[in-house]
């Protein structure tokens, strides 16, 4: 999938307010500084879509953003750390699950992990979640410029091997890394053949 155009639609907070448009939706979610918001730019090949910041926790609404007038990318707000006060991740926390329990035009989520660490327990509840609420996703290790090759797979193999002591499959994953293009036209192109599916069947 060659990406044309990649437009900023709204941010909001209640998901009654997201788009009315019948058309594919992609949310991406992980922890606070897991390089959301990178990975998010290298995809659509625009440097500035989504706001990048070294402070954890930047993004806090639902972003919608129009691809080639075909689907939507949303980046949603990261769990976990995050400076915020605790009111404001609660409130934030809710909208998050009422957009993966509300949201009809949502096809897929993809959630972010640093292939860098060991499997975090919030990431593991965050899929399980997900896996109770029906919602698909895919698995979206970043960060691999950071590794060599042979820890990359080691790393990755292991995180198969635990999420397989709970899990009757892997889910679905890619490889990326934002500062080297890594991943993106894997990613990319899992989103144009499930578009396609969906076109299929209509």
């Amino acid at each position: 999938m060659k990406i044309k155009t990649a437009e900023f639609i709204v941010s909001n907070s209640e998901v009654d307010k997201c788009p009315k448009d019948q058309i594919p939706e992609y949310a991406f979610i992980g922890r606070s500084n897991v390089g959301k918001s990178s990975l998010i730019n290298m995809i659509t090949n625009h440097k500035n879509l989504a706001k990048t910041s070294g402070r954890p926790g930047k993004t806090q609404l639902i972003n919608h953003f129009l691809i080639n007038k075909e689907w939507f990318l949303v980046d949603l707000p990261g769990y976990g750390y995050a400076k915020v006060s605790k009111t404001a991740k609660r409130k934030f926390q809710k909208f998050i699950t009422n957009y993966f329990e509300k949201r009809i035009q949502l096809v897929s989520a993809f959630v972010l992990v640093d292939i860098r660490h060991e499997p975090q327990k919030i990431d593991l509840e965050f899929m399980e979640y997900l896996g109770v609420s029906q919602v698909p996703f895919s698995i979206i290790f970043t960060k691999a410029d950071k590794l060599k090759p042979m820890a990359i797979e080691r790393n990755v193999e292991a995180y198969c091997k635990k999420l397989l002591e709970t899990w009757e499959a892997v889910p679905n994953h890619f490889v990326t890394s934002s500062s080297k293009t890594i991943g993106r036209d894997e990613v990319l192109q899992y989103i144009q053949d499930t578009n396609t599916e969906i076109e299929a069947l209509r």
